[in-house]
């Protein structure tokens, strides 16, 4: 069966087209500023190049369109007809309380995630754009929603629930929920395959570091905890989130930048983080740049990100009473050995080590702690498409 995998952001939708007898990814590719100037395609079929195509995309029904045309283009296509898709994935970032694994869309699922967009206002709706415009240009074809929030449906009340009145939380689901979970079940679960252990045997913190950025703390194969809270601004600094902060900030700078809540909000999700420290980026490969050229805020910036991963890989170290092994993920994680050794050279205390050889090297999988360091520090680039299409393939079967 062939399970196309979408993933829609606010202007973005990354796809991939996969067959599940082989998990072998057939097509792949990325739309770019859907609803903004400048809007473009790119297409890579299995063993082919890179395509291009620049277009204009008003919405994501548009964008899905472009898609399926390109999958069954008669001469880059990959598929004859889209009859030969036999399930759509969804990636879903907030499920709330509502969904503790993935489901099949139906009408009524369809409303309920609608009824969780107030927690994820930049993502949810965006992610029900793109079940809409798949369900209108393939009808008969099921739809199967899986959410970024429900891998963390097992933490427990301790760890979920904040200091605030209850109340809040009968009335509103107020609590917290995490994110990446797609991402923190793969990585985690694939650490216990490299090691030859059982997965739930194993107290594993994943470190998905990109321009945004979680924790995670998976015990004997459940999450126990995570640094994402009711939003994903909460937790570790990011490219333009401000992470944990104070939170009587929020007032104060209302007070003297005379700002409503929604200004301030807009502050703390789109121009602090790494961004706010530079004053320049959001993006660490600028930042990694500047810091060579001598720039003490790009530098700043990597030490204050880097400080705040090591205090929450200590938390959990603690909440799971020790930790076996420790993985770095995403965009950053994978890529960055400067500020993964920057990170491990704090956790010297755990008999952490690094094998600075491995850490500079460019594969997807690899050990790169020393064989004597007492906690196995990993990378694995993370799939959350093909994770997609593993809990679609096994929902519908």
């Amino acid at each position: 069966m062939n399970i196309l995998v979408i993933n829609c952001g606010s202007s973005s939708l990354k796809f991939q087209l996969i067959n599940s007898d082989s998990e072998e990814v057939l097509a792949k590719g990325l739309c770019e500023r859907i609803g903004i100037e400048g809007s473009r395609l790119v297409y890579q079929p299995e063993g082919g190049e890179k395509e291009v195509t620049t277009a204009p995309m008003p919405n994501h029904t548009h964008a899905v369109r472009m898609v399926l045309d390109a999958l069954v283009n008669e001469n880059t296509g990959v598929i004859k007809s889209l009859d030969e898709v036999g399930v759509v994935g969804h990636r879903i970032v907030h499920g709330g309380e509502k969904f503790a694994g993935s489901t099949i869309i139906t009408d009524e699922v369809i409303e309920a995630i609608k009824e969780c967009n107030d927690l994820a206002p930049l993502h949810n709706p965006a992610n029900l754009i793109g079940i809409d415009a798949c369900r209108e240009h393939m009808p008969d074809t099921p739809m199967v929603g899986v959410f970024d929030t429900a891998f963390h449906q097992t933490m427990p009340e301790k760890a979920f629930i904040y200091g605030l009145p209850y109340e809040y939380y009968e009335k509103y689901k107020v609590r917290r929920y995490g994110f990446h979970g797609t991402s923190h079940s793969y990585v985690s679960k694939r650490a216990a395959e490299i090691l030859n252990k059982p997965y739930d045997s194993l107290k594993t913190i994943v470190c998905h570091l990109g321009n945004g950025a979680s924790i995670c703390a998976v015990k004997n194969g459940v999450s126990v905890d995570t640094s994402m809270g009711l939003t994903p601004l909460e937790g570790l600094i990011m490219g333009t989130r401000s992470g944990d902060i104070d939170p009587a900030i929020m007032e104060f700078i209302a007070e003297k930048e005379n700002m409503n809540i929604n200004e301030v909000m807009d502050v703390l999700n789109k121009k602090s983080g790494v961004f706010g420290v530079t004053g320049t980026t959001s993006d660490f490969r600028d930042i990694m740049d500047a810091k060579e050229r001598g720039d003490k805020r790009a530098e700043l910036a990597l030490d204050v990100f880097s400080y705040r991963v090591v205090k929450y890989i200590g938390a959990y170290t603690a909440a799971m009473n020790g930790v076996d092994t420790i993985v770095f993920t995403a965009g950053l994680g994978e890529n960055n050995g400067y500020v993964r050794e920057k990170i491990c050279e704090s956790l010297g205390y755990l008999g952490i080590k690094i094998d600075k050889a491995q850490n500079d090297k460019k594969e997807d999988e690899r050990i790169i702690s020393t064989s004597d360091s007492k906690v196995k520090v990993m990378v694995i680039a993370t799939n959350e498409e093909l994770k997609i299409a593993r809990e679609t393939l096994e929902l519908i079967k």
